[in-house]
């Protein structure tokens, strides 16, 4: 395999939609999402209703890449190896006496090898893997300071029945929960319009022959809607096939597993599944091997190359890589929170968004943005590792171990390289190079401090 990695010698370039084509305002965002789920918690399932008040300085607490441990309560930061580098229970940090009485004399999680092989869903543990579930961890926080120091199971189920009334593929079309009303209202508060530059790179390569595929989870309706919102009204004509409601990462599943495409009519999905896909166009769920199928045809190769975008290391990553065997490249947006600055585009983008009356006590108060290093949690890449008496050592984290395994190379966002040329070599992740080999434009300061430190 080549230490190179073109879009010029891919045949098939696929794109997932959240935080990956579209980019989301992440403060206001992450304040909806957050506001979706407390407003369900207070008005159907009885909590206090102080829930619904956030101060900024806790969003801190707000950081991708944790797990929750559902059998003890705390929440954990892991390192590649799957030892924990930081926890706190509730409110309160556990300290290197503590880490070592929970998890034994080496920190090791025990659910460690489930969730490192497989990524699955557990009724043990909880991955924090996108921003849509993140707000998620400040509710528990918040949760167990009003309930004393145990949340108990059933407030996990709650949480469960909070999301599922807020994003269910029904909500957009009900005006159900918080989410979705407010987004339709007001799609600029929360939405990024991709700039230019990305409209005429993504011409560029159907222009060159490539096949361009999106690929989402979201529903058909909230699709579009932020397609004709950050791409516009033609934006159909951009991709040869648009797959909604395709359910990563069951999607990318092998038989017996797989479901059916199925037909949309007046975005309501038909009832009988297709037996196979015969051509282009928009469809609903889906699965890989009948996708693959098609995309042979349209390409006319045997094994076309097929390179995937994405931000999710669970629905994206780990199984276009693992079962579709495709080239990844991930959007990591905390690259942006340690040095690399942001593309032009998305400057001027930010710079137009509001008029600085709209930008509100949050801005003045200090919330920091769910991407940016925490001072609770450190960085998402690197972490400290001091295992009381020992000296302290830097650790590569989980994530930051997965983005290097799963992942051909990982930029902050589309953004960064639509002004590049499409034959533009990027070097890509390898076990033999540094581990600061893969990110473009460049790597994030943790990383770069570590491999200085090592040499």
């Amino acid at each position: 395999m080549s230490e190179y990695f073109s879009l010029s010698d891919s045949d098939v370039i696929g794109f997932d939609l959240d935080h990956t084509l579209c980019r989301y305002r992440l403060k206001e965002t992450s304040r909806l999402i957050y506001e979706s789920f407390a407003r369900y918690l207070v008005e159907h399932k009885g909590y206090d209703k102080d829930l619904l008040n956030l101060t900024p300085a806790t969003w801190d607490f707000c950081f991708k890449g944790l797990v929750v441990d559902l059998e003890d309560g705390n929440l954990v930061k892991l390192a590649e190896d799957g030892t924990v580098l930081r926890a706190t229970h509730g409110s309160i940090d556990l300290s290197t006496e503590d880490l070592i009485k929970h998890y034994g004399p080496k920190r090791e999680w025990k659910h460690f090898n489930s969730l490192n092989t497989s990524f699955t869903r557990s009724a043990k543990y909880y991955f924090y893997d996108n921003y849509f579930d993140l707000p998620g961890a400040l509710l528990y926080l918040d949760v167990e300071k009003d309930r004393g120091n145990e949340v108990n199971s059933d407030f996990w189920k709650d949480m469960v029945a909070a999301i599922d009334h807020n994003y269910n593929t029904s909500a957009f079309k009900e005006d159900a929960g918080t989410y979705f009303p407010s987004v339709k209202r007001d799609p600029g508060r929360y939405l990024q319009p991709c700039s230019d530059s990305v409209k005429t790179w993504l011409r560029s390569m159907k222009s060159a022959g490539k096949v361009l595929l999106l690929i989402t989870s979201s529903h058909s309706d909230y699709c579009r809607l932020i397609c004709e919102h950050i791409l516009g009204k033609d934006f159909e004509e951009l991709f040869d096939v648009i797959i909604t409601n395709a359910l990563k990462p069951g999607f990318f599943s092998l038989v017996p597993q797989q479901r059916p495409f199925r037909t949309l009519v007046n975005d309501v999905e038909e009832s009988e599944g297709l037996p196979a896909l015969d051509k282009p166009g928009w469809y609903s769920q889906g699965n890989w091997p009948h996708l693959h199928e098609l995309i042979k045809t349209m390409t006319g190769k045997p094994e076309p190359k097929v390179v995937y975008f994405g931000d999710s290391m669970r629905s994206d990553m780990f199984p276009a890589s693992t079962f579709g065997k495709w080239e990844t490249v991930m959007i990591v947006e905390e690259m942006e929170g340690e040095g690399v600055p942001k593309s032009d585009a998305a400057m001027s983008n930010e710079a137009q968004v509001e008029p600085l009356e709209k930008k509100g006590k949050f801005e003045d108060q200090g919330m920091k943005s769910p991407s940016d290093v925490s001072k609770q949690w450190g960085s998402y890449f690197v972490d400290v590792h001091g295992s009381g008496g020992d000296e302290e050592s830097q650790k590569l984290t989980w994530c930051c171990h997965c983005i290097h395994k799963y992942s051909t190379m990982a930029i902050p966002s589309v953004e960064h390289i639509a002004d590049l040329p499409l034959d533009y070599k990027f070097p890509r992740f390898s076990p033999d190079k540094p581990c600061t080999t893969g990110y473009y434009p460049r790597p994030p300061d943790s990383l770069l401090k570590r491999c200085e430190s090592l040499s």
